[in-house]
């Protein structure tokens, strides 16, 4: 039987524990991946201290988001087979583990690392995802909260290559990358709406970071109507949308951010590569703040 990382009840980093698990099978429009590195996200996090609460199958394992091997190929998938290396997204399918199954992946590049790879799916569908739900148009203004993460780099991107201004709420050191990357930076505190007025009106506001400025989105949007969250849950007090992944899909957005990727067109927040069995120092990293690097978990060949 192949290991896991699984969660052995909500709590502290060390609830999670490598373990046996069965072999996952892929049903209809589904592969199946032999894990070569694992993304550890915000989502992770909550769901294992118990922020996020819902119910859990056995053995539940963590992990968005994967870089790996093609191992099986089910019914009704055409376009990939055995051996095919892939990044995926896998909504709630479990990657810390040394299989895992995924409708949703493209292609990895020779170039791009397993790490590159794995850091990559999620960021990029939540970045797109949004985008389009905003439908934010060359010429428009958009005000992102949050440009200095993972989803928050690639959204800057995406929109001004789309033609978009971007105005990038960000942290001290994260004003000259933001500056870099095309996006007009301004900082979190209670300036936060006098300085994006003073770089004109907003159009549409993307909160990436989910650090309770729902507020002063909505003010400087002119109302909920073109707001639209990550992870910030008074969401419905404003009026705003919280974004769900899962339904909220950019079709084609993996294999774009991909092919940017190989091609040096896409800079994304540095990785720190840590082994699958130390899951647990991860969380513990990431909650502690000790890191402000993505963490990928990797596995052997």
């Amino acid at each position: 039987m192949p290991n896991a990382v699984v969660m052995t009840g909500y709590g502290p980093p060390d609830v999670l524990k490598r373990a046996e698990v069965p072999m996952p099978q892929p049903g209809d429009g589904e592969i199946r991946i032999r894990v070569r590195a694992a993304g550890v996200g915000p989502t992770d996090l909550d769901i294992r201290s118990g922020r996020l609460r819902f119910p859990l199958p056995p053995q539940p394992v963590l992990g968005y988001e994967v870089s790996g091997v093609v191992d099986a190929v089910g019914p009704g998938v055409s376009g990939t087979r055995v051996g095919d290396e892939v990044a995926a997204v896998l909504f709630g399918r479990g990657g810390y583990a040394e299989y895992a199954l995924a409708s949703i992946w493209a292609h990895k590049p020779e170039s791009v690392s397993w790490v590159d790879a794995a850091a990559l799916p999620s960021s990029v569908e939540a970045a797109a995802g949004v985008l389009r739900q905003l439908r934010v148009k060359s010429g428009e203004t958009l005000l992102l909260l949050g440009g200095g993460g993972s989803v928050g780099l690639i959204a800057t991107q995406l929109a001004v290559a789309r033609g978009v201004k971007v105005i990038s709420a960000v942290g001290a050191r994260d004003e000259d990358l933001a500056r870099e990357l095309g996006a007009s930076p301004v900082r979190y505190g209670s300036g936060l709406v006098a300085a994006v007025r003073a770089l004109g009106s907003v159009d549409a506001v993307f909160d990436a970071a989910g650090k309770g400025a729902l507020a002063d989105a909505v003010e400087l949007a002119g109302g909920p109507q073109r707001v639209i969250t990550l992870s910030d849950h008074a969401a419905p007090e404003f009026g705003v949308v919280l974004s769900v992944p899962t339904a909220d899909r950019a079709p084609g957005a993996l294999d774009e951010g991909m092919a940017m990727l190989a091609e040096g067109r896409l800079r994304m927040k540095g990785r720190r590569p840590m082994p699958l069995q130390e899951a647990a120092e991860a969380h513990r990293l990431l909650e502690s703040g000790e890191v402000r690097d993505r963490v990928i978990l990797t596995l052997d060949s």
